[in-house]
């Protein structure tokens, strides 16, 4: 019983399939987070006039 409340999950035949994937769509959320703003200005120009 012990046994299954320790199991990982390492011995999976395709973890590299499941963690690389993974990982590189987390790294690629975390860029486009970190640039939303400009993608969002490229995409969206803005409409109204800046008034100071």
């Amino acid at each position: 019983m012990l046994d299954i409340a320790l199991h990982t999950g390492t011995e999976h035949p395709d973890l590299l399939w499941i963690l690389v994937p993974s990982l590189l769509t987390f790294i690629s959320g975390l860029g486009l987070s970190a640039y939303s703003d400009r993608i969002r200005a490229r995409f969206r120009p803005e409409t109204e006039p800046t008034t100071e």
